[in-house]
């Protein structure tokens, strides 16, 4: 098992404080938006081990995580896993701070990742191209879980509630869009409505969006997030596009599944966020980036749905589990208190062990709020001690 040393993305929507206070330590007056924790090539996690003359690993070197798993993937990740997901860790764990809304935004499945890259390539899109959309031929699935109270956008509202949020602004520029919002059937009304949002003429959409963040600063209540999602994306058409959207408000320890085609945005908070280990973003506004509208209207599933709320499922081990359709990450939370007997946490596949609150430890290994470890394929590790650990893992 080992201690993992974290980078942090300075993204301009992350919060100042949010992240250095979990960590006990000193704003530096720039935003800290994300603490990754895996193999992610953007920013993999740095640990000290070097590899010994048995391949398992001994000294102080240090490495990445990505370099370590390549050296040895079935005894990092054990055999189960390197079958189903090949030679790699197919999550990434993050702490995520929002200080200002993220992009609006929408992550296709799998059989429409693989399709889009492989068109990309073939038509020799560079990766990184400010155009490309497809980073990689992964879906992008993600959890988050608030650790503080945390808001955000999912899924698209019934067509007739988002009718009546927009018609209450008042605004005329905006009334062609309510008519196609009460028309039927829903998924065809939400599909035209977005479609015309995003093609709008830019400057008659600034306009309708200034009225309407005026409008939704006096009226207040209901109508107050599109007022503060304006403030920061001043004439952004995704400000009119969240209005057709769930406003979603968790609380410390509830959780939001994301899944393909599903639209959403992070608003504000802190929470623990853990997704398949892909970069596939498709962007439909509060984004200065670019926003490929017909591959988004592909993607998009053009469905009101409710925005699902998840509350952890507790079990007699302790272990509070969240569950998701997915398989590529597995994400659980212990609750540990003072005198308890220690939790086995030994599993056949790769871990990695968060902290959020208190002093426990894992094996060894004490760990402080913001603090995590990497936890090999099989091998024995029991938690204990005072504090809350996150537990990130894939299913086989």
């Amino acid at each position: 098992m080992d201690r993992l040393s974290n980078t942090v993305r300075p993204y301009a929507w992350g919060s100042t404080t949010a992240i250095p206070e979990l960590l006990g330590t000193a704003p530096t007056g720039e935003p800290q938006a994300e603490m990754w924790m895996g193999a992610h090539p953007g920013a993999p996690s740095r640990l000290s081990r070097s590899p010994g003359p048995d391949g398992a690993g001994s000294g102080t070197g240090e490495q990445s995580l990505t370099d370590v798993i390549a050296a040895d993937p079935e005894r990092e990740l054990g055999a189960a896993a390197v079958r189903a997901f090949g030679p790699r860790l197919p999550f990434l764990l993050k702490l995520l701070a929002a200080g200002a809304p993220l992009s609006l935004q929408v992550h296709p499945d799998l059989a429409q990742a693989q399709q889009g890259y492989a068109d990309e390539e073939r038509r020799g899109v560079p990766v990184d191209a400010p155009h490309r959309t497809y980073k990689d031929a992964n879906h992008k699935p993600e959890l988050i879980c608030a650790l503080t109270p945390f808001d955000g956008l999912c899924g698209f509202r019934r067509p007739a509630e988002a009718a009546d949020l927009i018609a209450a602004l008042g605004v005329d520029s905006l009334k062609p869009y309510v008519d196609l919002l009460l028309a039927h059937p829903e998924d065809g009304a939400l599909r035209e409505v977005l479609t015309a949002i995003l093609t709008a003429d830019p400057v008659e959409m600034a306009h309708s969006v200034a009225e309407a963040a005026e409008a939704a600063e006096r009226l207040g209540g209901a109508h107050a997030p599109y007022a503060q999602i304006a403030h920061h994306y001043p004439g952004d058409p995704g400000v009119i596009a969240a209005m057709l959207l769930n406003y979603v408000q968790l609380q410390p320890g509830e959780a939001m599944f994301l899944g393909a085609g599903v639209p959403h945005a992070y608003l504000g908070g802190l929470g623990v966020e853990i997704m398949a280990n892909s970069d596939n973003v498709l962007r439909c506004g509060l984004t200065p980036k670019h926003v490929d509208v017909p591959e988004l209207l592909r993607i998009v599933r053009f469905e009101a749905t409710e925005p699902g709320i998840l509350r952890p499922e507790a079990s007699p081990t302790g272990e509070e589990l969240y569950v998701t359709p997915v398989d590529e990450f597995r994400l659980s939370r212990y609750v540990l208190s003072s005198g308890g007997a220690p939790v086995d946490l030994t599993a056949p596949t790769p871990q990695i062990l968060l902290c959020t609150a208190g002093a426990p430890t894992a094996g060894e290994i004490t760990l402080a709020p913001g603090e995590s470890v990497f936890v090999p394929a099989d091998e024995t590790v029991e938690a204990a001690g005072t504090g809350t650990l996150f537990r990130a893992t894939v299913v086989v």
